[in-house]
């Protein structure tokens, strides 16, 4: 795989200014970018998000997943730790791409479950592929990270393609009464690891 480095730019956010940092994957011809706050590298494990796009949830304010929710709440702690960095993968619908992931929708509009929809269409459950990773941390010269993520699945995929990750930091925020189901299919058939302690306390 050939990741480039094409540009970066500033770009202020309601949480503080970032570094916008822009990649070519000449492989797939998908574009990703790096949000890069402070100076993440050196020797201490860099705060991160590893967010793969959901249009649906980040733009246009979905309460079916908890991505929106997720991707504003990353920003915010990584501002607030003073560096770190988040990387936006352009892999819509768990890598089944936009108007798939319509499809699945309309089929858990019918009563699939997430997976069961994606099997459904001919699709595995998750077909992200995270190997673009490790180079854009090493271009940013980000050795370790510090993963905020639920999802063990992601921690072993990452160090699968060579990304050191020190510590899985929770981050469980977003649930709410449209996207119940889409959760308990997290935790029950993907292993996303959220606490029932958290699960009650959302829904009361």
């Amino acid at each position: 795989m050939t990741v480039k480095f094409v540009a970066s730019s500033k770009l202020p956010t309601p949480w503080g200014v970032f570094e916008m940092v822009g990649f070519d994957d000449e492989t797939t011809g998908k574009e990703h970018v790096a949000l890069v706050f402070g100076e993440p590298g050196g020797d201490q494990p860099a705060l991160a998000r590893v967010h793969s796009e959901c249009l649906t949830g980040d733009a246009l304010f979905s309460l079916r997943c908890d991505c929106g929710f997720q991707l504003q709440e990353a920003l915010k702690r990584i501002a607030e730790e003073g560096s770190g960095v988040l990387l936006y993968l352009r892999q819509e619908g768990r890598g089944i791409g936009l108007l798939n992931k319509i499809r699945a929708y309309h089929l858990q509009d019918g009563g699939a479950d997430t997976v069961e929809a994606n099997e459904a269409l001919g699709f595995e459950a998750d077909m992200r592929d995270y190997s673009m990773c490790q180079p854009m941390l090493d271009h940013l010269g980000i050795k370790r990270v510090r993963l905020m993520t639920n999802n063990p699945r992601k921690v072993k995929a990452l160090e699968k393609f060579g990304v050191s990750v020190a510590e899985r930091v929770p981050l469980q925020v977003g649930k709410n009464r449209h996207n119940e189901n889409y959760l308990a299919t997290k935790m029950g058939k993907l292993g996303h690891m959220m606490t029932e302690h958290h699960f009650r306390e959302e829904s009361e």
